[in-house]
């Protein structure tokens, strides 16, 4: 089975020099839950998503791998 990188939250964390650690403290996650995210193991659902642009200071859709 391949697994598709769905969410660039790696990379907008490393963008705004944010840890998975204080994005899980932000949100009141598990850090392992955050992690899982980064790693596209499993992926935030869009509530989640649109508060976690608002905590980075993005536009959701930098969140995620364009289509086009």
């Amino acid at each position: 089975m391949i697994r598709e990188d769905i969410n660039r939250l790696k990379i907008v964390l490393v963008e705004k020099k944010k840890t998975n650690k204080w994005l899980a403290e932000q949100l009141g996650k598990d850090p392992a839950t955050v992690s899982k995210w980064c790693t596209n193991l499993v992926q935030p659902d869009l509530n989640t998503l649109r508060q976690i642009a608002e905590l980075l200071d993005v536009d959701i859709k930098d969140l995620i791998w364009s289509t086009k």
